[in-house]
Formats: structure tokens, sequence, C-alpha cells
């Protein structure tokens, strides 16, 4: 039965139920009409099914988001609300993340997508859960209208690898931006080191030209100083529960974003999303309190609530003249399935995120 359908059903026997004397047996038809079919209209009203969600406003109108699943899943939609889905961005698993990553067999995470110099450049990580032999990729399109003549996702090859007991860092969770001065920067990681910050060249957005730095970290557990933490190659910081890194630039600041604890877990994720900024995209990041982000700072913005396990891995765009907040959340509703999660950001007059919508 369509929902249509069912309200019309529900709407004559509310119209029977005013002119009967005989309400007991019209109420209970109206009851059992909602048991029978209310959940699916719950289902109907929910967000769609995602992890890791990126947007981006395509040349005809419409949205498009990018999220994690086999060669990268993609969904369109014209107002935000109803979705659709598209071919995934790559056919068939690169050779090159094949031989690179040990276990990667074409389901690809954290994707993040970004236009520049007439191309959209989307980024995706190619790993095995729990451990850091990880890569990043780099594929380009002329548009992300899948009906122009000239759509084609052309995949590039690597950006960066991490190495299982030498790189105290993993190659996922890639995020891209242009700064002020027109250098290209890519920020990723996960767990072990934290946040890593690295140049990319500007004139292929995909050729490293610096070292990764750290700009944002927990302290791990077992570890008492940081200092001796970051010196340390190859150490396993599992217990360094920071991820999802994304930058927003606004009103000369570079907000950063990341998400603390634990995601992939339904109803016992524990995922939260923290912030701070910056005048320099090399940071130092400050929370709010003054709190570097590479020493364990970070201002709580979302978390688990009275309808989320957890909400985390999120993308943040100025869309129609609101800065809008992307994520997944761990759905109380459905389990803990992870779900699309929106909301408004609204800043004070000092630059700090207040309530959301």
């Amino acid at each position: 039965m369509s929902k249509n359908s069912l309200y019309l059903m529900i709407f004559k026997l509310t119209r029977f139920y005013r002119t009967s004397s005989n309400i007991i047996p019209i109420m209970k038809s109206i009851a059992l009409l909602l048991l029978l079919f209310g959940s699916s209209l719950c289902v109907d009203a929910l967000a769609p099914e995602v992890h890791d969600p990126v947007m981006a406003r395509g040349e005809d109108g419409r949205y498009y988001m990018f999220s994690t699943g086999m060669g990268v899943s993609v969904q369109s939609s014209a107002d935000l609300k109803d979705w659709q889905r598209e071919k995934p961005v790559l056919a068939k698993a690169p050779a090159w993340a094949v031989d690179t990553v040990p276990g990667y067999k074409g389901h690809t995470w954290a994707p993040d997508i970004y236009y520049h110099n007439g191309l959209w450049h989307l980024y995706y990580s190619c790993s095995t859960f729990g451990k850091n032999g990880s890569a990043i990729g780099h594929a380009v399109n002329k548009t992300l209208d899948p009906a122009s003549p000239v759509f084609e996702w052309v995949d590039k090859g690597v950006v960066i690898v991490s190495h299982r007991n030498v790189d105290n860092w993993n190659a996922i969770d890639p995020n891209v931006i242009v700064g002020d001065n027109g250098r290209v920067w890519m920020t990723y990681g996960s767990f072990w080191d934290g946040i890593q910050l690295v140049e990319l060249s500007a004139d292929d957005m995909q050729t490293p030209l610096s070292e990764p730095v750290t700009i944002a970290r927990r302290k791990a557990v077992g570890v008492p100083q940081l200092a001796e933490f970051h010196a340390e190659k190859g150490v396993d910081a599992g217990d360094n529960a920071i991820e999802a890194p994304f930058i927003y630039r606004r009103d000369g600041y570079y907000y950063l974003f990341v998400s603390h604890d634990y995601c992939c877990r339904g109803e016992k994720s524990t995922y939260k999303t923290v912030y701070g900024r910056s005048k320099d995209i090399q940071g130092p990041y400050y929370d709010k309190d003054g709190r570097r982000m590479d020493i364990g700072g970070g201002t709580y913005l979302f978390g688990p609530d009275d309808k989320s396990f957890g909400i985390g891995h999120c993308s943040v765009y100025d869309f129609d003249s609101r800065t809008m907040f992307f994520a997944h959340a761990y759905d109380k509703a459905s389990n803990g399935k992870p779900r699309l999660f929106m909301s408004e950001l609204e800043f004070d007059n000092d630059g700090w995120i207040v309530q959301g919508k």
C-alpha cells in the first residue's frame, strides 16, 4: 500500500467515525492500519543510509553525494531530501591499489570531492579495517552530470601511501583545499599519530611536495609524553581515536573538523565531531577554550543524542548562502544504521559555531 492510499483510507474512516455512533470498530481499524503500515511510513521518512558523505553541486543543479562503498558510492538529489542511486565512480578496483594495499578488493572508503581549474577532483581511500597499510587515490571528471557527453571518471592513480610498521600515520580520509595563496593542501589520517597535513602540487593536484605534519591528535593511552609519541616511528597508537578531517574556510579562518572516538560499530558507535580553527592552514588549530588540537583539543559540536548513537565523519559547505554540515549518524530508530545527518551551522560574532538547525 502506498502512503497516499493509506492516508486516503484513514481519512475516509475518520469521516465515517464523525457520522457514526459505533466508533469502537472504526478506531480499531485505524489503529490496525497504522500498525500494519506505519513502519513503512517511518522508513520512507528516514534519511538515506550512507557512510562518510561529501557533497557537491553539479552543473545540472543537482546535489551529488559521494560516500564509502564499492568503487565509491554516488547518490544525487534535487532538494537534499529525495535521493537516487548513481553509478559508482570506479567501475572496478584500480590495479595499482590492489597491488599496493593487501586485502583491498574495491570497497573504497571516505572520498572527498573538490572542483578546481575546470575539473572535479575526487580523492578516495583504499585500506582494510584496523591496519595502516593504506593508500589515497585520485580521479578526475569534467562534470558531475551523468547525462553529459563529456562525463567520464579517469583514475589518476596514487597520491600517498602509508606502510605498516614504517609510517606512524594512516593514509585514509582525505580532504583537499586550496589556500588563499593558491597552494594546495591535503589533510588526512586516522588513529596512529593523528591527523596529517601535506602540500600537493598545484599542477596535478596529486604529487606531495612536503612531508606530512601532524595537526590534530589525541593523547594515546600508555604514552605519557606526546613529544616522545610523535618521535617514535612505527608505534601502534590504536587508542589515539581521531580521524576524518575536513577543513572549511570562512572569514579569514580555517576551521578543522575531526571525529573523535569510534565509528562503524552500529549501536556501540561513539562518534563525536569536534573542531578548532586557525588563521594559518598549517596551524596550530585552537578550540574555543584555547587548547591546541595537536595536543588533544577540540570544541564539541555533535555526538550521541536522543536520536543517534554517534555523529561524525563530516563535511561542510556553503550552499545558497547557508553553511551546511553533513555527516553520518548511527540512527537509534534503525538499530544503529549509518544515515545522512544534516544541519545548518550558525556562527556568533566571534566566529565560533552556535546551535545549528
